[in-house]
């Protein structure tokens, strides 16, 4: 399957994901145009991506050329306006819906030859983002999994009114960089956490309720059901604010109280423990 004429992509947020997605698109010979308005944002994701990809070849993974080239293809920009004559943007800020319909709105506007508007949200509707837009039949969303370059799958979903050749495109260029697209339809949490985030939620309740402590739940879970990481584990690595915040999205586009987060987790949010990226969450890595 060819690409279908993409050449250039753009990335709008520079962080671990938006970082990860311009990092794989330019490994795979794409030009590519990473934006933040936050110079130090941009700054960390250059580093990163010059350690991650010299770390590639140390390992054997890659050739020392190529790892140049793919860092020559990536532009670094704070003003938005670079990302204009790029074939396909794919969004990657905040999981926040109305930050996402305001960049969307913006780029209905510089975007004018019909590029694809691709949006990396794990859990919030193409439909709702869609409609900030006047051209709702251009924009898709294309949800990566951390860390993208490790992780193959993407999940491809069409809002109400994405126009099929745009799918089309969409899942030939995520193949062309090396991920499988898989389809999902567009409800609150697609697939992933859709069947994910209430098994997070119910281990929080088991925890909570003195069923087993969190060491031994993740345990019985990754021996009994052959999970490489146990469901608390994973809410860690994900961050307990993250996972939160998307329970409450599947509660309110579901139209359901079930998905809402255990009173655990948001004890744990609100206290600062946030997994990884504080040093704490159910378990303590502070000392790791």
């Amino acid at each position: 399957m060819t690409t279908h004429n993409i050449s250039t992509v753009a990335v709008i947020g520079s962080g671990q994901m938006g970082g990860g997605i311009a990092q794989i698109a330019a490994v795979a010979g794409f030009e590519t145009i990473v934006h933040d308005s936050a110079s130090a944002a941009l700054e960390k994701c250059r580093a990163t991506h010059d350690k991650l990809l010299t770390r590639a070849v140390e390992k054997g993974r890659m050739e020392q050329a190529d790892a140049d080239a793919a860092k020559a293809r990536i532009t670094y920009a704070e003003a938005i306006d670079a990302c204009e004559e790029a074939d396909i943007v794919i969004e990657a800020v905040v999981e926040n819906a109305e930050v996402k319909r305001s960049i969307f709105a913006d780029l209905d506007t510089r975007m004018t030859r019909g590029q694809i508007l691709a949006t990396n949200t794990s859990s919030i509707s193409i439909t709702e983002i869609a409609a900030a837009t006047r051209t709702p039949e251009r924009v898709i969303g294309m949800h990566f999994f951390y860390p993208v370059p490790v992780m193959k799958l993407v999940e491809v979903i069409n809002g109400l009114a994405t126009d099929p050749a745009i799918t089309e495109r969409t899942i030939a260029l995520a193949e062309a960089m090396g991920k499988t697209a898989l389809p999902a339809n567009d409800r609150a949490g697609f697939v992933s956490n859709r069947v994910l985030m209430p098994m997070i939620n119910e281990a929080f309740y088991a925890w909570m309720e003195g069923v087993a402590e969190p060491e031994d739940l993740d345990g019985i879970m990754k021996l009994g059901c052959n999970f490489p990481m146990g469901p608390l584990r994973l809410a860690d690595f994900i961050g307990l604010d993250t996972c939160a915040h998307i329970m409450d999205v599947l509660a309110e586009g579901l139209n359901s109280e079930r998905y809402r987060p255990c009173p655990l987790l948001r004890q744990l949010v609100t206290a600062g423990r946030l997994g990884d990226k504080s040093g704490r969450g159910v378990f303590d890595y502070s000392k790791s």
